[in-house]
């Protein structure tokens, strides 16, 4: 079978839109998965809805990486989008064009900075993991390539200035708080280390647009059964070394100025991508409902006998746990608009249904107490706060993962505290050492002494939650109910 490229796709029948030529517009750091399936695919969107008449060229952020692969096949790979919309199964593809071509800049950085100084270049993207935004002294000017990304970047935008060039939107999709303040911090801080002109600076900070990005999709990337693959690739009618797939949600909310928002094509195309003043509420609203579903929920579905995610939503005391606990306690302490949180929340239930992904409820569980005190305490206390009394779930959510961290502990092993489930099988709660050695000293206790540790140590929470009139005692009551009744009955207590 023939590798996808432009002639194959031909020969193949295929009749969804293709872009083949166009002029080169975007620089993205970064050419796995993750952005392969949301940048490009929404650049990709916007050719075809919005005639944005552009291209994405990729730059290869490491030394290993599939330059090869995607210029073998002059830049298409098929994507498929797979999930669930409101409870009906959808599983979309589309050939993605909106790539020309991938660099190696380890091979060639010229080639970087030869693109840098075009005239059509109006937009840089970039992730390159958390730990990619980071300033190292060992990056230096006159290295093929510098070090690190930020240094990469300083020198690319430092030759376009040199060429008298106008400065470009920079969209950093890194998963760190502030990426795109971090990036240009960074900048700066080279230009500083190397010496370069104070004009440059400037320019730097006066014609370049940083916009700090919050990204969400689920990518799970490489397709890795192989009768699978096999199947796709008869029904396309070509190989494909890069072929990705991601779940059909997709939201880009980036941190811009008045006006950005009709620079950029999404607005035009009708994609869920908004230009913001401020990320941070939509952050906040990610990090609150749909992480906080899955820490509020997931520690007591396992303890339940469930296993991943899906099979939790077809589970109604489970689901109506978790939007009880979502629609009235989260939401309402949220400082975004009602309907736009009520959206967001739907959305939620048709990922965690998506029936092409096994998410495993106990990957969900790794390091839980600084999950709980991220996602689910913030709501907490901001309810106690706003209504002066104890929200009823978040409340059973605590108390479950502390029943969760406790129950029938047999062993401290290296990584992991050896508990043992209800239904007889061991399994192996990974935190922090602290925390685990923590539960393991406190493996004896009764509720009563264990609710006590836990709710007053200061290391967990920054503060003694025993403080909070009434809440000790609750904790208790819904931890024996627990152990006693299972935690499915406990949930079904809430509602």
């Amino acid at each position: 079978m023939e590798t996808l490229n432009y002639e194959v796709l031909k020969k193949s029948g295929y009749n969804g839109y293709i872009k083949e030529s166009a002029p080169e517009k975007v620089m993205q750091f970064g050419e796995g998965n993750f952005l392969r399936a949301f940048v490009d695919y929404f650049f990709d969107c916007a050719n075809e809805k919005a005639d944005w008449n552009g291209k994405v060229v990729l730059v290869q952020p490491i030394a290993q990486g599939l330059t090869k692969l995607i210029n073998d096949q002059e830049g298409l790979y098929t994507l498929y989008l797979r999930g669930s919309e409101k409870g009906e199964k959808v599983d979309l593809k589309r050939v993605i064009s909106s790539v020309s071509r991938c660099i190696n800049p380890y091979d060639d950085f010229d080639a970087v900075l030869e693109l840098a100084k075009s005239d059509d270049l109006e937009y840089i993207v970039s992730n390159t993991t958390e730990a990619g935004i980071v300033h190292e002294s060992e990056s230096k000017f006159d290295q093929c390539p510098p070090i690190s990304f930020p240094a990469k970047l300083t020198r690319v935008l430092y030759e376009r200035y040199k060429a008298g060039k106008d400065g470009v939107v920079v969209l950093s999709c890194e998963l760190i708080d502030n990426n795109g303040k971090e990036l240009q911090k960074c900048v700066n801080e080279y230009i500083d280390d190397w010496g370069l002109e104070e004009e440059f600076k400037t320019w730097i900070n006066e014609k370049n647009t940083f916009c700090s990005t919050l990204v969400d999709r689920i990518v799970p990337g490489r397709v890795r059964d192989a009768e699978e693959v096999k199947k796709m690739e008869e029904a396309n009618g070509y190989h494909d070394e890069l072929i990705d797939v991601g779940e059909i949600f997709g939201v880009w909310i980036i941190e811009g100025p008045t006006g950005l928002e009709d620079k950029l094509p999404f607005k035009k195309a009708g994609l869920n991508v908004h230009v913001v003043e401020d990320v941070t509420p939509y952050k906040k609203r990610k990090v609150r409902i749909l992480n906080g579903a899955h820490t509020g929920f997931v520690l007591g579905a396992y303890l339940s006998g469930q296993d991943i995610v899906r099979d939790c939503m077809h589970n109604e005391t489970i689901k109506g746990f978790m939007n009880k606990m979502l629609y009235d306690e989260i939401i309402p302490t949220l400082p975004l608009d009602k309907q736009d949180l009520l959206d967001f929340a739907a959305a939620v239930s048709d990922r965690f249904n998506n029936p092409f992904v096994n998410h495993e409820l106990m990957s969900i569980s790794l390091n839980s107490t600084s999950k709980w005190k991220a996602r689910n305490m913030p709501s907490f206390l901001e309810y106690i706060n706003e209504k002066g009394e104890i929200p009823t779930c978040l409340a059973m959510s605590l108390a479950a993962y502390i029943a969760f961290y406790s129950n029938d502990i047999q062993r401290r092993e290296d990584a992991a505290l050896v508990c043992k489930r209800p239904k007889g099988n061991a399994y192996k709660v990974q935190d922090d050492a602290w925390a685990l050695d923590f539960y393991y000293a406190h493996k004896d206790d009764s509720a009563e002494e264990l609710v006590k540790a836990v709710l007053s140590n200061k290391d967990m929470w920054d503060q003694d939650l025993t403080e909070i009139k009434g809440l000790e005692e609750l904790i208790v009551a819904d931890l024996k109910k627990i152990r006693e009744e299972g935690a499915e009955a406990a949930y079904a207590s809430c509602l």
